[in-house]
């Protein structure tokens, strides 16, 4: 009886605050909140747990069935009812009101509807019919409510998502809590605040995956595509295997930031729940807005959030304003993934490390950006590459020691450059035996196959793919698992389906160009290296040695080499990207096993990162017994975690 008594308590004082700005469409959960003198977040949480619902639900609830009070009971069109009760938009009242009674403003106007419910309408109907021409007293619009608050409150706010199934636009459909958060379009005017837009998709999609009831959250780099799509939001969740869809849109006045959200049944388009946010351009504001978007997205998809969860989805990584605008900038840079961003993120992270120096995340990706730098795309000496990540990394523990992400970053860092093998193969074995592990990493997909193991990342894939399956990695990581598992015919259908979704896209291509030539698929492999040479200004040494092949194969010995002059000229400069080393695969393709070996030494003395392809590169294959190949391979330090060679027969 106390927790029932509560219950009306807040009802009404909620339905009476409700009523008295009916017609305010600019009153919303924030206006309610301050009215009832409550924080935005005690007050969602207070409905959640007596009433089980949002308190943006409740408001467009409750302004529905004022609605169709008036619809019956008052000579008014569907459209001045609208506006009436508090939306702007009659098209959006008629998609709400057909979504929450199963039938139009039109048809409970004009009578079709026999029987308009008569157990959400109550007393309160009998009592506003009393004086239905006239303007109600304030006594009886106070009594109506209560009334309807207290007599209708198990119907109004009884909220779809408790049940297993749903019924949408007449479809029962299963909900499965999964979802995809769309890039929010940047309508502030200034694409130069792009940054902004894309930050808050990334902290929405990060704070989301900490709920452990929401199934599957599709992660910013895999929703990145859609920001200028013209696929239906249909196509997207089937494309993406979600069942709902959050897009919305970022607006800037002044210092003031506005968000609006809407969340959407993908397959059936109908529109389960919308929130407006605002709030100041000030840290704990803004981070006070991305724990109340999550949490409203929550309570709407009736995944339940735990109080650990909750208190990291609350958590607030800086007080400073500026370190987080410049961290914002810094990922938008980083993303772009060339030189010059690449250096401009460095500079944008280090003015967030200086505004906020125990602020974790700019020592984190900074970190990223010099590893990414110095080992995939070469734009830096590999070792002070290294060195500079490394000494981020170790700033980053200190501050917050048991950060997986650092971790993570650290001991991919010991795999490429220090060659660490003891100590990463422990790092790799933890990291399997986790179950709750849901984030591909080098380490989980790549060392695998490097070390002879890659019926564990065609396991680790599937794994993931579950939770991510239009991820740019997988196809290519599963096609290269095949490939080593002997499958060339299905590693040759997996690129062969993939292409067409990756043509523009650097890491898809490169991997993809090599893979095609080990299959023997040389048009393809040309095909998709010309792609990258006209749509991409970076020319690392991979492409020089494929060039170098082709034209070898093509019998025109002048282009080959220019292409091995430019190959010597790197490795002349110390230039990162592992020259030597494709040097050496030049030589072994023309079963020069004397220049392979002059080569191999080389790439060994200088460290090179792609000599961690020893053990599996195919075109090693056949001097694999050669004492020289041996003792490289021990000094790399392969033999330290002592796995059976395994080598593609078809090379």
């Amino acid at each position: 009886m106390k927790s029932n008594s509560i219950k009306e308590t807040l009802v009404d004082k909620l339905s009476i605050e409700i009523e008295s700005n009916l017609n305010n469409d600019q009153f919303g959960v924030d206006s309610l909140a301050q009215a009832v003198g409550m924080s935005r977040s005690s007050l969602h949480r207070k409905l959640n747990k007596t009433l089980g619902i949002s308190t943006s639900q409740f408001i467009r609830e409750y302004r529905l069935k004022r609605s169709l009070e008036i619809l019956t009971n008052e000579d008014i069109t569907a459209s001045e009812t609208a506006y009436r009760v508090g939306f702007s938009s009659p098209t959006y009242f008629n998609t709400c009101f057909h979504n929450y009674f199963g039938y139009t403003p039109g048809e409970a106007k004009s009578g079709i509807i026999a029987d308009v419910d008569n157990q959400s309408l109550g007393t309160s109907t009998e009592i506003l019919s009393v004086d239905s021409k006239n303007s109600y007293t304030k006594t009886i619009i106070w009594a109506s409510i209560i009334v309807l608050a207290l007599s209708s409150t198990y119907f109004v706010f009884k909220p779809f998502a408790k049940k297993d199934k749903v019924n949408i636009g007449g479809v029962q459909v299963f909900d499965d809590k999964s979802i995809a958060v769309l890039p929010l379009k940047n309508l502030t005017g200034n694409p130069d605040l792009e940054y902004i837009s894309d930050g808050m998709t990334d902290a929405i999609i990060s704070r989301l995956t900490k709920i452990k009831t929401i199934k599957k959250v599709i992660p910013f780099t895999s929703v990145q595509s859609y920001k200028k799509s013209d696929k239906s939001l249909k196509e997207i969740t089937q494309v993406l295997e979600v069942s709902n869809i959050l897009q919305g849109n970022l607006q800037m006045s002044g210092n003031q930031i506005k968000i609006n959200l809407q969340l959407i049944h993908g397959s059936s388009n109908v529109h389960l729940w919308s929130e407006e946010y605002t709030k100041e351009w000030k840290s704990d504001e803004i981070f006070e807005l991305q724990s109340e978007v999550v949490e409203g997205i929550a309570a709407n998809m009736n995944a339940v959030i735990a109080q650990d969860e909750l208190a990291e989805i609350k958590k607030t990584p800086t007080q400073s304003k500026d370190a987080y605008s410049y961290y914002l900038q810094g990922e938008f840079q980083r993303n772009k993934g060339n030189e010059l961003s690449y250096s401009n993120a460095i500079n944008l992270y280090e003015r967030a490390i200086a505004a906020d120096s125990i602020y974790v995340e700019p020592y984190i990706d900074m970190a990223n950006v010099w590893h990414m730098g110095g080992s995939v795309w070469g734009f830096y000496n590999e070792q002070i590459a290294w060195g500079n990540a490394k000494v981020l990394l170790e700033k980053a523990l200190k501050i917050e020691p048991n950060n997986e992400r650092t971790e993570e970053e650290l001991n991919t860092g010991r795999f490429f450059y220090d060659w660490n093998f003891e100590v990463v193969e422990k790092f790799y074995q933890k990291k399997i035996s986790n179950s709750k592990q849901n984030k591909p990493s080098v380490i989980s997909l790549d060392y695998p196959i490097k070390t002879g193991r890659p019926e564990e990342t065609l396991k680790a894939i599937e794994y993931y793919t579950l939770n991510d399956p239009s991820n740019v990695f997988y196809p290519f990581f599963k096609a290269e698992a095949m490939f080593y598992l002997g499958d060339t015919d299905k590693a040759n259908e997996i690129l062969t389906q993939t292409d067409p979704l990756y043509n523009d896209n650097w890491f898809y291509l490169r991997e993809s160009t090599k893979l095609y030539f080990y299959l023997g698929e040389y048009e393809k492999s040309k095909i998709q290296l010309e792609k990258i040479t006209t749509q991409f200004p970076d020319y690392p040494p991979i492409l020089m040695w494929l060039n170098a092949v082709y034209a070898q194969m093509d019998g025109n010995s002048k282009v080959t080499f220019q292409y091995l002059a430019e190959l010597q000229n790197e490795y002349d400069k110390g230039s990162s990207g592992s020259p030597a080393w494709f040097i050496a695969l030049y030589y072994a393709h023309v079963k020069d096993d004397e220049r392979t070996f002059e080569w191999l030494q080389k790439s060994y003395d200088r460290h090179e990162v792609e000599l961690l392809w020893l053990r599996a590169e195919p075109l090693l294959a056949p001097i694999r017994n050669d004492q020289r190949y041996i003792n490289i391979y021990d000094k790399v330090g392969f033999s330290s975690i002592d796995l059976p060679i395994k080598t593609p027969s078809s090379n």
